[in-house]
């Protein structure tokens, strides 16, 4: 038996379940990708209300913090296909949980002044 040969014995994960899992956890990521964008347009504005402009480091860090959990998502989904539904979870949380986790350092190393000019 060769290795590529799939043991039949072995479950695998229903196809709705791994849609279900998907769209569930897929909601949180896109609220995380939408909190981004929120962040963008408020960074704007207050460079806007400061009369200032953003720097191309903020540019970077702000499109960076959407593209982010979008890449991040995509990631879990593309390890978790042909797992089961507890390694599937566990990828998508271990995803949001790095999402936040450089969200949050990218935040804390720049702070919103360092994205002005």
């Amino acid at each position: 038996m060769s290795a590529a040969t799939v043991d039949p014995s072995v479950r695998r994960t229903p196809f709705w379940l791994e849609i279900a899992l998907a769209i569930a956890f897929g909601l949180f990521f896109a609220y995380d990708a939408w909190e981004a964008v929120g962040n963008l347009v408020g960074v704007a504005d207050v460079a806007r209300t400061l009369d200032t402009s953003i720097s191309g480091l903020g540019w970077v860090v702000l499109i960076a913090a959407i593209l982010l959990p979008i890449g991040l998502f995509a990631a879990a989904f593309l390890l978790g296909r042909r797992r089961s539904a507890v390694v599937q979870a566990a990828l998508y949380l271990t995803g949001l949980a790095v999402s936040a986790l450089l969200y949050l350092d990218i935040l804390l190393m720049f702070g919103v002044g360092a994205l002005l000019t």
